[in-house]
């Protein structure tokens, strides 16, 4: 990312919008024409005329409260391509990866359990060895995310004094205080400063934790999504080289490829495209939106507290372990609390209002969460990510195909697509 951003400042062509933020998308006859932002700033109100777009907004791992990123991942960039009629694909398969520490989520690297750490439960038993014989510790993520959680579901776990979060034990003590110096040193100062815990003299508390979405926008190997001019890369993109469970590593190659593949595509589509000028009426529809029916709109709730209550629906009903009862209670609580805290900034300044922001950050997290909720209740089967406890198998005759989500006033509109299966037959995975 540093690279790239070093490079593009070589150019005088390239220009940087630094501390704004999007708000619309403008399509017509499924073509799109340009954008609406706000200059945080100044708080004004502008439209982009453009010839092409590419959406590289990131993932969607913020609708969870334990999760490993940044706290910017809200899924803007989903959102402005669903709203925009994009449809979103397979957002029910979230990762989670088995180690993030407690309580804070950073990740303990998967490096650490390859140089032989190994997982440990409240009785010091390597319990991996009772699911993955073979694997052990170095199963993949999905089936030591499982285990994990069957732990501390049946009594072995331990529970965090400070947070109260339940979890496991990540053992490197065994490796000796040089090759933890050596070879774990990140692992090592990560754990002493968010933790103060010195894994050469205790074991980590973790627990499975949100890392990755394998759905998003939907693209074709080009990149390009089904809306003429608009692309999309990366972990908002969903080309779907992960399938329902990413491998680790893959997301940066993906990153590498797409991203040029959407860069050069944009590029020569743009400089065959003729100048426009925007439709008047959707840009003035989105700048009543802003301002008149969110800023200057009505609501009793505190988006902080909604952000947190969303965080903990997502949490609770759509985790490692699912089932159509609690994603049905979830689906129903979200669009309750939606009803009841609907746009409500208290701030109504109009320079740097981020209090703005966040409100706007919450109606996507609201449209992509119950993408996925609705996604993971309609997929009667376990696959990858998707595990079910109601429906334990996978299910090929009637589940092998992609789930697209579309967006309309009711909520998403669920439809499916045939998957593209080309040198490798699907087979299950045994342990």
């Amino acid at each position: 990312m540093q690279t790239l951003y070093d490079t593009a400042r070589k150019f005088d062509n390239i220009h940087f919008f630094q501390e704004w933020y999007v708000t619309s998308l403008i399509v017509k006859d499924s073509r799109f024409e340009g954008l609406t932002a706000i200059e945080l700033k100044t708080g004004e109100y502008h439209a982009f005329s453009a010839k092409a777009s590419i959406i590289a907004t990131g993932g969607a791992g913020r609708l969870y409260r334990f999760a490993t990123y940044g706290y910017s991942s809200t899924p803007d960039g989903l959102s402005l391509a669903y709203r925009a009629g994009a449809p979103i694909e397979d957002m029910e398969f979230v990762q989670f990866h088995p180690t993030g520490l407690i309580p804070s989520g950073i990740l303990i690297t998967e490096g650490a359990r390859g140089d032989g750490a190994v997982l440990i439960n409240n009785k010091e038993e390597r319990f991996m060895k009772k699911y993955a014989p073979e694997k052990l510790d170095l199963a993949s993520r999905d089936v030591v995310s499982r285990a994990i959680i069957t732990e501390i579901q049946e009594g072995r776990g331990l529970k965090d004094p400070t947070s109260g979060m339940e979890h496991v034990l990540l053992d490197l003590r065994h490796l000796g205080a040089e090759k933890i110096k050596e070879r774990l040193s990140g692992i090592r100062e990560i754990a002493i400063k968010f933790k103060d815990i010195d894994p050469i003299n205790e074991p980590l508390p973790v627990r499975p934790v949100c890392h990755y979405t394998m759905g998003g926008i939907r693209t074709n190997v080009k990149a390009e999504t089904p809306i003429s001019g608009l692309w999309a890369a990366g972990e908002a993109a969903c080309v779907s080289i992960n399938g329902a469970n990413r491998l680790g590593a893959n997301s940066t190659a993906e990153c590498l490829v797409f991203g040029a593949v959407a860069g050069e595509g944009a590029a020569k589509y743009a400089s065959t495209q003729p100048t426009h000028s925007l439709e008047s009426e959707s840009v003035k529809a989105e700048e009543k939106r802003l301002y008149d029916e969110i800023l200057h709109g009505t609501g009793t709730e505190n988006p902080y507290d909604v952000n947190n209550q969303i965080q903990t629906t997502m949490d609770r009903f759509a985790y490692v372990y699912r089932d159509g009862t609690g994603l049905g209670q979830g689906l129903n609580e979200l669009r309750q609390l939606h009803k009841r805290s609907y746009r409500h900034v208290e701030d109504k300044v109009k320079e740097y209002n981020t209090n703005l922001v966040n409100v706007l950050e919450l109606e996507a997290m609201f449209e992509i969460a119950e993408v996925v909720l609705a996604g993971g209740l309609a997929r009667t089967e376990s696959r990858g990510a998707h595990s079910r406890t109601d429906y334990p198998k996978r299910d090929d005759q009637n589940w092998l195909k992609h789930t697209l989500a579309y967006h309309s006033a009711d909520g998403p509109r669920l439809d499916y697509a045939p998957v593209t299966i080309t040198k490798y037959q699907p087979a299950e995975r045994h342990y």
